[in-house]
């Protein structure tokens, strides 16, 4: 039942929720002032009632002591105050007009505080009854002692509180119901903004992400979450452009050797005569191989912009750097020297920084004339690969722009090496998924490629 009434609410507007909050806290607030306030007046008066008794009782009393006490009291309320002047014995010596002949109505003890004790007392037979504030003040002489009793109705307090308590009761819901009105109002205008936000939200499609919110001049909750909604949408604008970047320079370089399949393959189908096994298949393997290298590189690049959790564990490097060495050694007759690797173990995924080794020298084998040296070694807590080559080498203005996906600079446009432009981007990408960093040097002749990368203990978590 809760559950059900906590999603009902849940489901409701927000207006309809803060409206209905501040008119909860609203009659809260009025109902608790109401109560108090007939709780202190009511206190007030009668201690004003109580005020009153005592004065008329040190009167009498002060009557007693000069031996002025008649066997009526005078009063001047017409029989709004019952007074009645009592002896030690429990005789009654002189009463109010509205008392005479009465037995003894009071019998509460005087008080002998200075400031005498008033009592509430229901039972006085005067009028209709009704509750009556009384004090007793003792007086005469000290042989011959009396008590001094007076007592006021409570009837005009009454009276007057359920006054107020009605027009508290009428008042009280009338007043929170044009607050609340007005507090709805004021919601309604406050969010306004939000509503504008939303609507335009609304119209902005995914194909057309470079439309931006207005944003309030004032420098608010409002202001700063169109703000940040603008943010969300110029990055959303920036990768779905790189994505569509993506998408098309994938596709064309899938379309040349597609092509390529497709015409030979054509040309065997139509001409069978004319078609070699042999020939025909040493002419695709190639493209087969280029085709395969570059959707292995297409699913890693996909996999690193999933942000996947990377295996964490102590790897040595050197040990890597010395396998894709050897194997690299296989497919080139360039002079590969690794006499500068030493000993280094760093926190990562093995076969992700193998794949980073083996990118590098690729990249090397591609563009060196004659040799390529590769060097690893630590500097504190980071250990610094190279891979440098003697070939034409890269201009510095170009060394951020080749780390980008399908980027070939102009010497090195030509298809025919087998580069796809993807080997450095996932370099890039693997390396700072390991919270390193990499960067390219001027070897002198050719580039020297740096990747830095913390050692155990410095890098991820084992995960």
């Amino acid at each position: 039942m809760t559950a059900g009434i906590r999603y009902w609410w849940a489901r409701r507007s927000l207006r309809l929720r803060l409206t209905a909050a501040a008119a909860a806290v609203i009659a809260a607030g009025l109902a608790g002032a109401a109560v108090l306030l007939v709780v202190w007046l009511h206190a007030s008066l009668i201690s004003g009632l109580d005020q009153t008794a005592l004065q008329r009782a040190q009167v009498v009393a002060a009557d007693e002591d000069s031996d002025q006490i008649t066997a009526e009291v005078p009063t001047t309320d017409h029989g709004g105050v019952a007074v009645q002047v009592i002896a030690g014995s429990g005789r009654v010596l002189s009463s109010s007009a509205n008392l005479r002949g009465r037995p003894r109505a009071f019998t509460f003890p005087a008080s002998r505080a200075d400031t005498p004790h008033a009592h509430t007392v229901d039972d006085i037979p005067v009028g209709t009854g009704g509750t009556w504030r009384a004090v007793g003040v003792p007086a005469g002489a000290t042989r011959d002692p009396v008590t001094v009793y007076v007592a006021v109705p409570t009837e005009s307090v009454d009276h007057g509180l359920a006054q107020l308590t009605v027009g508290l009761a009428t008042g009280v819901p009338a007043v929170v119901a044009a607050l609340t009105g007005v507090v709805w109002l004021l919601t309604g205008r406050a969010l306004r903004p939000v509503d504008g936000m939303r609507a335009q939200t609304a119209e902005i499609t995914a194909s057309d992400l470079s439309r931006r919110l207005d944003v309030p001049p004032a420098d608010d909750a409002l202001g700063r979450l169109a703000a940040t909604l603008n943010d969300l949408l110029a990055r959303l604008d920036t990768s779905t452009r790189r994505q569509r970047r993506f998408v098309a320079d994938a596709a064309h370089e899938l379309r040349n050797p597609l092509s390529t399949l497709h015409t030979r393959l054509s040309v065997a189908a139509n001409h069978p005569g004319l078609a070699d096994g042999r020939s025909l298949a040493t002419g695709l393997l190639p493209q087969t191989e280029r085709l395969t290298r570059l959707v292995d590189d297409l699913l890693q690049l996909a996999r690193l912009d999933a942000r996947p959790r990377l295996r964490a564990r102590p790897v040595d490097l050197d040990e890597i750097v010395f396998t894709e060495v050897r194997e690299a050694r296989r497919r080139t007759r360039l002079v590969i020297d690794q006499h500068a690797v030493g000993a280094a173990r760093v926190a990562g995924d093995e076969d992700a920084l193998a794949r980073v080794v083996r990118n590098l020298l690729d990249n090397a084998l591609r563009h060196a004339s004659a040799r390529i040296d590769v060097s690893l070694h630590t500097l504190g807590d980071t250990a610094q690969l190279t891979v440098a080559d003697d070939g034409p080498g890269i201009p510095e203005a170009d060394r951020e722009r080749v780390f980008g996906r399908f980027t070939r600079l102009d010497d090195a446009r030509a298809r025919d090496t087998g580069g796809s432009g993807l080997g450095l981007a996932i370099v890039r990408d693997t390396v700072t998924a390991h919270h390193g960093s990499t960067h390219i040097e001027d070897n002198r002749p050719g580039a020297r490629l740096v990747v830095l990368l913390p050692t155990a203990g410095q890098g991820l978590e084992e995960g």
